[in-house]
């Protein structure tokens, strides 16, 4: 997966927002994968992925439904972005 910026967090954050709660962690995992899948795709062929773009988060999470961006106090948004921060850093970590 590419280095992540802001934009790639609101775009997955927005996406998990999107998604039930139930599914959210299960989303969150797999657009970890896709993004991953889609750079070594990129960085084999030269190309984006056809299904999951460039190999960026926010290229993977284009491919789902996105909530509209609500202020960062909001509560739930807030959860989904906590959700995501985790998730890198559980993956940086090891």
């Amino acid at each position: 997966m590419r280095r992540v910026l802001h934009g790639d967090v609101s775009a997955a954050a927005r996406a998990l927002l999107a998604a039930p709660p139930d599914t959210r962690a299960a989303l969150m995992a797999r657009l970890l994968r896709e993004a991953g899948a889609a750079d070594r795709f990129r960085c084999a062929t030269g190309r984006a992925h056809p299904l999951w773009g460039n190999g960026s988060l926010m290229s993977a999470a284009m491919a789902y439904p996105r909530a509209r961006e609500p202020y960062l106090d909001d509560p739930e948004y807030a959860a989904c972005m906590a959700m995501l921060f985790e998730a890198l850093v559980a993956r940086a970590s090891g």
